[in-house]
């Protein structure tokens, strides 16, 4: 991949994307760049050859795709600050910053620039990311660009900007569900007789083989569910008693409850 990228934000998440597109092999540390304020936070990616940067304006000079990766209280002044050097025949600009619509950044930039929507997770910085995209209509090209980009660091889907809301708390936030169902299944391995460290190591794989259970076999997990419990098995009841405790509805509602607290913060903006 040749395209010069730009990563106008190096927080947790700005830098996990870099990490993820240096490990995929397929882009150039010489084509990629990270800005941020404290940019002594930034030394790991300038001793792998990543161009560390202050300055804003000259990371989107030097780039084609920026990809904004700032929080949403940054969002305008960044704006503000780049779109002078923006060029619609050259850039595509990236938000992966969170209930900011395409129309907002684009009415903040004040030109034809296409503006691409990016969902993904942390996990990104493994190439392990599920990454959601959304863009308007006309801005095909620029879409497939910035897809091709993502599907260097995990999977990507495309959906209808409105879905936004929800990309960012099942794929984003639920990076933390899933991580605290592996604590917690880890805790239960230790009080029924490992130490921390096996727990975690038996906890954590057997997520891992799950998920790519559900994903190479392509089926509903309750399939899949099926094939490990018997009759008075230790399996139903176990799950039995998760059900009885509320474990699928706490989910559900942590999900929907950060639905509602992400809409929330949209409206009070």
């Amino acid at each position: 991949m040749n395209e010069k990228i730009a990563i106008i934000g190096g927080g947790n998440i700005g830098k996990a994307i870099a990490k993820g597109l240096l490990g995929s092999g397929q882009v150039d540390s010489a084509n990629m760049a990270i800005t941020r304020r404290k940019i002594n936070l930034l030394d790991e990616f300038a001793e792998k050859g990543i161009k560390i940067n202050q300055d804003n304006k000259k990371a989107v000079l030097e780039s084609e795709i920026i990809i904004i990766a700032v929080e949403p209280k940054h969002l305008v002044g960044v704006l503000q600050e780049i779109r002078g050097d923006l060029d619609h025949t050259k850039h595509i600009v990236v938000s992966i910053v969170s209930g900011v619509s395409i129309s907002e950044i684009a009415k903040q930039i004040g030109q034809e620039i296409p503006v691409i929507r990016a969902m993904p997770n942390t996990a990104v910085a493994i190439g392990e990311s599920m990454t959601c995209l959304a863009s308007l209509r006309g801005n095909d090209h620029a879409l497939e660009t910035v897809k091709d980009i993502f599907d260097l660091v995990g999977k990507t889907i495309i959906i209808d900007e409105e879905q936004m809301v929800a990309a960012t708390v099942l794929g984003a936030c639920g990076i933390a569900f899933f991580l605290r169902a592996i604590r917690s299944a880890s805790q239960g391995g230790i009080e029924i007789g490992f130490h921390f460290d096996e727990a975690y190591a038996i906890a954590a794989q057997t997520a891992k083989g799950a998920a790519s259970l559900l994903l190479e076999q392509k089926n509903h997990p309750e399939i899949e569910i099926d094939k490990v419990t018997t009759p008075r098995g230790c399996t139903i009841s176990g799950l039995n008693e998760m059900e009885h405790r509320g474990f699928s509805s706490a989910m559900i509602k942590g999900i929907t409850t950060s639905a509602s607290k992400l809409i929330k913060i949209k409206e009070n903006d």
